[in-house]
This record gives structure tokens, sequence and C-alpha cells, in this order.
């Protein structure tokens, strides 16, 4: 393959990884698509192709669409194995981020939400919300009528805004200030005032610090506050499985305040947070090491802020 087809293959590159990354929840599967992709470009008869964007974007749509719908994802999710990965603010997966759908398209908590649509509604909803295409263009990509396109999209967002039940953006230092209130209430024992800054309906999902057989969720704040107070006692257990005794670090990812833990130099858990209207609506908590892969490599080419807790 000539250099110029390279390279045109290398400019879509990234936005062909913020795609896939949108629609499958890992960097890695999103990686191994986009490879795929390239596999697919250098066989291709590309005198034919007439718009290059257009035909790369539907092989990664595509083969991520071939992803979600095998046996070993439909398996994994239906018995709720899976989390999406991870991703530290700055890093090029998390594609465009200039409208409030972009920001959100990309949060945890909407990732996990899209675990609830169907392949092809998830597919429509990237495309829409995160990347502006036209449904005419929808429609070509997923080789379904512009109609149908617009009846996808119309029941994706009607099911990712009923599950939000939540306001405006909040800008990330309002929404800061509420995890540092949190996490304050959760370090010194105020089960009370962890109860008072979650949401009436605050839910938390888990992998029980890598550790569970399958994910740990919590529906009643009640519930989410006891978890979080347990969760962040130290203890000597649990600095023996972290490695020792980690810093605690408030960081953006997925555009969402989270708070990290560090043992030398290596993210060993993350507690995602959305928050609105001025109290936690739902964490995600990851501790399994295979989750935290791309965000620990970014961690060590960043310039941490101070930690919040120096060692925990």
């Amino acid at each position: 393959m000539d250099s110029a087809a390279i390279d045109r293959f290398e400019a879509s590159r990234g936005r062909l990884a913020s795609l896939a990354y949108r629609l499958l929840g890992s960097a890695a599967d999103a990686e191994d698509a986009v490879q795929d992709a390239f596999l697919r470009w250098q066989a291709a008869d590309r005198e034919r192709i007439e718009v290059p964007e257009a035909w790369l974007t539907k092989v990664v749509t595509h083969l991520c669409l071939d992803r979600l719908r095998s046996a070993q994802a439909r398996h994994e999710r239906a018995v709720g194995d899976w989390l999406p990965e991870p991703l530290l603010e700055g890093d090029p997966m998390l594609g465009p981020a200039d409208t409030f759908e972009q920001r959100e398209s990309v949060s945890l908590a909407v990732l996990l939400l899209m675990e609830r649509l169907s392949p092809v509604e998830r597919a429509v909803y990237v495309l829409r919300e995160a990347f502006s295409y036209p449904h005419a263009e929808i429609a070509q990509i997923l080789d379904i009528t512009e109609s149908a396109s617009q009846q996808h999209v119309h029941r994706a967002r009607r099911r990712v805004t009923a599950e939000r039940r939540r306001g405006d953006e909040v800008d990330p230092a309002s929404a800061r200030r509420v995890v540092e209130e949190f996490l304050a209430a959760a370090m010194s024992g105020r089960t009370e005032r962890l109860v008072e800054l979650l949401t009436d309906d605050a839910t938390m999902v888990s992998d029980g610090a890598g550790l569970a057989r399958r994910l740990l969720r919590y529906t009643t704040r009640e519930r989410v506050a006891s978890f979080v107070r347990a969760g962040f006692k130290p203890t000597p257990a649990k600095r023996r499985l972290a490695g020792g005794s980690p810093a605690i670090h408030i960081a953006l990812v997925n555009g969402s305040p989270a708070v990290l833990a560090v043992v030398d130099d290596r993210v060993v858990g993350a507690v995602a947070f959305d928050v609105g209207d001025g109290k936690v609506a739902s964490l995600c908590g990851i501790a399994a090491a295979d989750r935290l892969g791309r965000l620990n490599e970014a961690w060590r080419q960043h310039e941490p802020d101070a930690p919040v807790i120096s060692a925990w």
C-alpha cells in the first residue's frame, strides 16, 4: 500500500477510534476494530471508493456492531460482567467534546445506559449525538432507511434521558466541589451526610475492587452511602490489596470528576461520579487491572494535581 493511502487512513484514525470507543466502551476493543478496518482498507479497491472517510466510518461501525452482537459480548453484558473502560481527561480517544451532547455521549454514566439499547440504536445514537451525522448519512452507514434512523434515535434519546433524570450540564468546578464534600464525608464516616449528598434515586455499580465475580449494584441512596462508607474506610487488608498506602487524587475521567487511588504512580482504583443539581446521581467503581490499563498509561504521562489525601 502506498504512503498516500496510509496517510489517508491515519488522518481518520483518531475519529474512528473515538467512534469505536463510544460504541464498544472499551479502548482495547476500539483499537482492535480500527486495526481491522486498516486491514480492510489495505485490501480494498481504493480507486472505487469515492469518499474514503464515509467508507471507513461504515466499516468501523459494522465491525463494532459485529462485536456487540457476538456471543461472548452478549453473554458478558447479559450477566452483568461488563463495565466501560475509563479514560483520563485529554485522552484523544474521548474524541469531540465541543457540545453538551458530545460530552454526555462519552460519560461513563451514559456508556452504561447505552447498554440498554440495541446495537443499532446505540450506533444511531452515537453517530447522531456525538458526531452530528445527518439521518441520510446514518441510513447509508447502517443500511437502514432514513425514517428508521429517526425512529431509532428518538427511542434511544427517550430511554437515555428517562434514566438520566438530571438537569442542565454542571460545570467541572462545581462538580468537583460536590465530590470533595462527598469524599470528606466518606472519610469521616458521616453516613448521614453521604445520604444527603445523594439524589433520591442514586445508584452505584462496582466491580468489587476487581474481586467480585459479578458486578455489585446498589439502587437506594442508603445502600449506596453504606457501601461507600465501608469502601473508603482504610484497613491493613485494603492496603495490602492495593500494594501500599494510596494517595487519593481527584481528576476528570470521561469528562466527569473521579476519585483515583494511586500507589507508586499506578492507579489501583477509580470511582467516577455523575453529578447533577448539586448532588451525586450515580457512581461507578472500577479497580480491575484490565479495565485500568489505558488510564494508567495516560496517568504516567500526566502531571497530576496535588493529592487531596497524601496517604490513605
